[in-house]
């Protein structure tokens, strides 16, 4: 018969209250699988929220940068200037100077504006100066200055980098009447716009009736001298309406004129100013002329009276206020 195995009872010490309570050993053993101290699925959850919180991040850095709201650094190289053509035609010295001393010492302050080209390159809309004397500063100093701060723009139509352009340099530094007409007729020539009308009132849409009309008349002088004048930045706003309406009132005219600048080889701004003014007299058929004798009463109630080289006096019942800021609005305007 076998024998039976004698069952001991259970350890009073485990009964107790106050006996310590029994070791639990983890459920994996030492060099086993790891231990949870947490639920499993907690640790799903929380890789999941990380996962997404990264995404989100990315997300928004990337709607950031494609939407122009993050200043990007990019090498001078890839940025195209010859992207659009350029409504600013000649660079003052002067200013230029002053800007690549104020990017040395303080560093780019106002980012550029592009706009992606594919393949690592992108097209200049607006900063054209700040490229120009970073470039400068570049070549200066090599590995000093290799990048350029820039905003990203994506324009949906070329008239939208075109107006960009032109409202820049309106705000920052006006341009001549010239340069605004030159703009105009570019955009048009290109296929931007149909008509100088649509390209005036798109470009300058923001300026005001007279402006634009300024500009208009502008486009005749562009379109009959642009390459034969050398100074065209400089021509003041009065005389270049008066050689604009010559050439309109005669188109036989404008041979004249281009014969009549390029023989004259102005230096200066100020000998091409003085050819045109010459040109004009024939070219408004006031040579022949005799001029109207000069008199001391210009109008009922005032009279002129000239005291040396430079001393005029004007005076009489007709000097009233009105008056005195037509003739000061006169001068103001005058070259």
């Amino acid at each position: 018969m076998a024998k039976r195995k004698r069952l001991t009872p259970a350890n009073p010490d485990y009964l107790t209250a106050d006996g310590p309570a029994p070791e639990i050993k983890s459920m994996y053993p030492m060099g086993g699988r790891r231990s949870y101290t947490s639920a499993p699925i907690a640790d799903v959850v929380g890789q999941n929220a990380s996962t997404a919180a990264l995404e989100e991040v990315a997300d928004t850095l990337r709607r950031a940068r494609e939407e122009g709201r993050m200043v990007l650094d990019l090498p001078l190289a890839a940025v195209d200037e010859s992207h659009l053509v350029r409504d600013r035609t000649r660079i003052d010295d002067e200013e230029m100077a002053s800007l690549r001393a104020s990017i040395e010492a303080r560093g780019q302050q106002t980012p550029i504006e592009v706009t992606d080209l594919g393949n690592g390159r992108y097209g200049l809309i607006s900063g054209w100066r700040r490229l120009a004397a970073l470039r400068h500063l570049s070549d200066e100093k090599p590995g000093a200055f290799e990048t350029v701060q820039a905003l990203l723009r994506r324009p949906d139509q070329s008239a939208d980098a075109y107006l960009a352009m032109v409202e820049e340099n309106e705000i920052r530094a006006g341009l001549s009447y010239y340069e605004r007409a030159r703009i105009t007729a570019r955009t048009v020539e290109q296929g931007v716009f149909e008509t100088p009308k649509a390209a005036l009132l798109s470009l300058y849409r923001n300026a005001s009736r007279a402006k634009r009309s300024k500009i208009r008349s502008f486009l005749v002088l562009v379109a009959e001298l642009d390459g034969v004048l050398r100074f065209p930045e400089d021509l003041s706003e009065r005389l270049g309406l008066r050689v604009s309406g010559a050439l309109s009132a005669d188109p036989a005219a404008a041979e004249s004129f281009r014969r009549g600048v390029q023989a004259a080889n102005p230096a200066t701004a100020e000998d091409e100013k003085a050819c045109l003014e010459a040109l004009l007299t024939p070219a408004s058929g006031r040579a022949s002329a005799p001029p109207a004798p000069m008199k001391n009463t210009p109008r009922p109630g005032l009279t002129m009276e000239r005291k040396g080289d430079n001393h005029v006096v004007l005076r009489g019942p007709a000097m009233d206020a009105e008056l005195y800021k037509s003739l000061l609005a006169f001068l103001s305007a005058a070259d």
